[in-house]
């Protein structure tokens, strides 16, 4: 599991999936400006009464650049956005994008020539641009290495971490409590219940 490492974390927390299947607070620490000394710095705040902010300590999230800066890394999130959109996922996940890419330091000089791209196809800046001209912007360049690189980053930067698991709701790894048979597996809240019809006579063989 990923969290947004950005200062001292307070005591581990309890897997998800005890017994009172209660979801932990989520490792998501306030940080101070003073902690922060990159590049470029990403700040937001979780929404107000989401799930996302009664689980974390403090709504408000921020994440370092070493190299990228503040506008560099917004594009990039963005970009993610873009992508892969998902209305539930807040800003600090598609900020993870940021500093994951940030990281790859052979890839910058790529990086950059992709983000100013972006905004020159947009018209100014990128992150400015209505969703359906970024969608434009981004589909132009498809194929392309920076294509490539954020889209393929994306995979596990979106998707493999504590936000994301929780916004999904996916309670972790249940291999040591028996398996999900009896922990979650019929747990499709999002999905309508199927009529019986839908279900397949039983085979006694």
């Amino acid at each position: 599991m990923r969290v947004i490492p950005l200062a001292p974390a307070p005591a581990a927390s309890a897997p998800c999936g005890d017994e009172d299947r209660r979801v932990p607070k989520l490792d998501l620490p306030l940080a101070r400006r003073e902690f922060l000394k990159g590049s470029g710095i990403l700040m937001g705040t979780l929404a107000a009464g989401s799930a996302l902010a009664a689980l974390a300590p403090s709504t408000v999230w921020a994440v370092e650049l070493k190299s990228l800066s503040r506008a560099e890394g917004e594009t990039l999130m963005a970009m993610g956005r873009t992508l892969f959109p998902h209305k539930k996922l807040p800003d600090a996940v598609y900020a993870l994008l940021a500093k994951d890419l940030d990281a790859k330091t052979e890839a910058l000089p790529l990086l950059r020539e992709g983000i100013a791209g972006l905004d020159r196809d947009a018209g100014g800046r990128f992150v400015k641009a209505t969703p359906a001209r970024r969608l434009v912007a981004v589909q132009a360049i498809e194929g392309m290495p920076f294509f490539n690189t954020v889209r393929g980053q994306c995979v596990t930067s979106l998707y493999d971490n504590d936000m994301a698991f929780t916004v999904f709701g996916y309670e972790g790894a249940c291999w040591d409590k028996g398996g999900y048979i009896k922990r979650g597996f019929q747990d499709l809240k999002w999905l309508p219940a199927p009529p019986l019809a839908a279900s397949p006579p039983p085979y006694f063989g």
